[in-house]
This record gives C-alpha cells, structure tokens and sequence, in this order.
C-alpha cells in the first residue's frame, strides 16, 4: 500500500482520492493555498507556500495549463491513480501522474502521456496518443489513430473521429464532434467542429511559465 499525498483540495481532489482508495492506496494529505480550506474528506490541508511538498504526490487540479505549471515547480515523486472500475489495455503505456476515473476505457496499444485526466466513461480506442497534461473530458469518444497534443483539453462528451490530429494547448467545446484536425493553440467547437478563436488562457500559461509566446 502505497501513501499518495494531493497537490489541490478541491472537488476534482475529491474524486481522485476515492480512486486512491479503491484501488487499494491511502490518501496522505493535501497541498492548497486556499486559506479557507484546512481539511478534506477528513485529510488534512497544508499551505504550499507554508510547508515542504512532499510524495510520491498527484496533482489533483483539472486545468491543464495549472497541472503543468505546479508539476515542474516541484520535484518530487508522482504517482499515478487508476479505478478499479476502469477497463485499461495491458499493452497501454500511462505516464506518470495521469489519473483514469472509473467507467473510462484506454484500449490497446494506448500512449497517454504525464499528469494526464482521462474522466469518467470517456473511451480512448486503440493506438491514440495523448499528450503531457492532456484533459479527456467525462463521455469522450476518442476514436483509433488519434493524436492529442500537449496540454489539451477535450471536452465533456465531444466525439473525435479515427485518425484525427488535435494540436497542443487546444479546447475542443462540449459536445464538438471533430472530422478535421485542429491546429495548436486554438478553441474548437460545433458539429463538425470549427476554429473559432485563438485559445488565449493558454497563452497566459506560457508566460507564466517561461515558455513565451508560441501562438502563431
């Protein structure tokens, strides 16, 4: 049994701490800022800024820009978190942080990168790739061959179809149903899903991460 400490105590930490349970680890403690939260499902919460970081931890904040930008700020060990209740390929390769919610399918030959989410019955179907701090909303449909890129977020119950590229630092909208592929760094959404917009949070991400501009 493994002691599995959260980087973020809110309800997304809440979720992932039943998945540490269930699949037979124990929840250390969290790390949050907030000054309003002291506890959580009965686990205590530390300042951040107040204390040492510790692990093997999970970041357990939704937001992909947010997940990258406090997992390279602290090194220390990441774990990983997979329902019992999910149905994952032997031959599926997770990187380290990822979390895979119950009811979520990642089938064969399945490359899903670090500090990824892949929500609750979301399906990933064969060969996909998912990049670093990618966000797979509850309900996706990601159909085979499809390639995500780094710190995109695809949202609840959006449809991809097979062999389909999705750029970096993209946000395909509820519900979107994507034919095309997308290019970095935009939002997408409709059926079939259109550009509509130049994906500006994740601009403020790269800044604040030293990355600068990449947008086009």
């Amino acid at each position: 049994m493994a002691t599995i400490n959260l980087f973020g105590a809110s309800g997304h930490a809440k979720v992932i701490m039943d998945i540490i349970e269930a699949q037979g680890d124990e929840v250390g403690c969290l790390f949050d800022d907030n000054p309003h939260c002291s506890e959580i499902g009965g686990k205590p919460v530390y300042k951040a800024s107040e204390v040492d970081v510790t692990g093997p931890m999970i970041v357990s904040i939704g937001s992909c820009g947010v997940r990258k930008l406090i997992s390279g700020r602290y090194d220390v060990e990441m774990a990983t978190a997979v329902h019992p209740k999910a149905i994952v390929s032997s031959s599926a390769k997770i990187g380290e942080g990822t979390v895979i919610m119950p009811g979520a399918i990642v089938n064969a030959d399945v490359s899903i990168g670090k500090h990824c989410i892949i929500n609750t019955k979301a399906s990933v179907d064969h060969e996909c790739h998912i990049g670093d701090f990618c966000h797979i909303a509850p309900g996706c449909t990601i159909s085979g061959n499809v390639e995500i890129g780094e710190a995109s977020w695809i949202g609840v119950g959006a449809c991809v179809k097979q062999g389909i590229r999705i750029g970096k630092n993209c946000m395909v909208g509820a519900g979107a149903v994507v034919v095309k592929d997308i290019p970095d760094n935009v939002v997408a959404y409709g059926n079939p899903a259109r550009v509509v917009k130049i994906n500006i949070n994740m601009q403020n991400i790269n800044v604040l991460s030293g990355g600068g501009n990449s947008l086009p």
